[in-house]
């Protein structure tokens, strides 16, 4: 990790009190000492604000009723705040981000980023009119053990690419009646038009992306609710086709009882493949043809430049999942303060392009479904 001046100061919207991701995003933040949080408008409602402000020490004239409050606040200041993290429920990415560029500040978001295309490639170019640093947090790709995958795919360890299969199986909303954490996922004026798809799948392809580079060229998908009146998916099921004639399958389901947060992906070359699982996350599963299997292991030997760039504590003690997202922050911040410096750094936090390319991704994907299945090409 390179060096850096100060901590870069951070203000949140969203993830107050009981927000489990809030929490999240604030000790990743706060891991390496890249920021310092300094405001925060927390909440839907002013009381909550204030209360979750109070809660985190934050001072009372930086805790903001509203985000509105919170960007012309910050704005105002000498020492205000310069990355806003976005932490509200999917319909509020937009409107926030949109106004936090317009305003000059870099943006760390949490996925998926909008709810249309449309608001994707707006917030896109508003984003490189005002030079923002942007990231959107698909935080798997922060693991070190994906960015060894992606190092050894890349560098053609694999062969030429056949078949990618990508699995992200949960089983919390088995039931219909799970509360707070549910209930705007499940609604599509919150969530958007996608549930599991927009919520797990947008993770999914998107490693996929990370570790392989390959290019989707169409997709066939199979949606299904299978909780009584539940208006969004909570079970998707894909077939991928890719540029240069590889396959592949996308699986995501939140209905699966028993899975807890099972994310898995294996690529298969030519030469060889892999094999990762979020849930075994400091182990790569790495078979060559016609030779011995190999486990490789977070901080262990024989990894590359990246693994060990993104790894912390030796070999036997596990890191996971605040880590990978510290991982994303961290990286973010090298590139601020590179761009500041004049400089440009090659960087693999997730980008702005990437919460485009997941946008597009879902809509082909409600496309091909609405289509009985038949295949949308991007």
């Amino acid at each position: 990790m390179s060096d850096y001046q100060r901590p870069l100061r951070l203000a949140m919207v969203g993830g107050g009190k009981d927000a489990f991701i809030g929490a999240v995003h604030r000790h990743a933040a706060a891991l390496d000492g890249r920021y310092e949080l300094v405001a925060g408008a927390l909440s839907s409602t002013p009381e909550r604000s204030k209360a979750s402000a109070a809660a985190l020490g934050l001072p009372p004239e930086r805790s903001y009723s509203t985000w509105e409050e919170l960007l012309a606040g910050e704005k105002g200041r000498e020492d205000g705040a310069e990355v806003i993290s976005i932490v509200t429920p999917n319909h509020m990415h937009f409107p926030v981000a949109l106004a936090a560029v317009q305003a000059g500040f870099h943006v760390i978001c949490d996925k998926p980023l909008v709810h249309t295309l449309a608001q994707a490639q707006e917030l896109q170019a508003a984003a490189e009119q005002a030079q923002s640093v942007f990231a959107v947090t698909y935080n798997y790709s922060g693991y070190p053990l994906v960015r060894q995958a992606r190092e050894m795919v890349r560098g053609g360890q694999l062969g030429e690419i056949r078949k990618v299969i990508a699995e992200y199986h949960q089983g919390w909303l088995a039931a219909g009646s799970e509360g707070k954490q549910a209930d705007w996922r499940t609604d599509p004026a919150r969530s958007g038009p996608a549930g599991a798809l927009g919520d797990i799948g947008t993770h999914a392809e998107q490693l996929i992306s990370f570790v392989t580079g390959l290019e989707m060229e169409a997709v066939a998908a199979d949606l299904t609710h299978f909780v009584a009146g539940r208006a969004l998916d909570d079970d998707a099921n894909m077939l991928l086709r890719f540029e240069g004639g590889a396959k592949g399958m996308l699986s995501v389901s939140q209905i699966e009882i028993g899975r807890e947060n099972d994310l898995r992906l294996s690529v298969f070359g030519t030469k060889g493949s892999l094999s990762w699982r979020q849930e075994d996350p400091n182990v790569l599963i790495y078979d060559q043809l016609d030779a011995p299997r190999q486990l490789l292991t977070r901080g262990g030997p024989g990894l590359g430049a990246a693994a060990t760039a993104a790894t912390r504590l030796p070999a036997g003690h596990p890191e996971a999942f605040i880590e990978a997202f510290a991982n994303i922050y961290s990286d973010v911040a090298d590139d601020i303060w590179a761009r500041q410096r004049g400089e440009n750094i090659e960087t693999l936090y997730p980008t702005l392009q990437d919460g485009v390319q997941g946008v597009a991704f879902v809509e082909k994907v409600l496309e091909s479904a609405g289509m009985d299945g038949r295949w949308a090409k991007f």
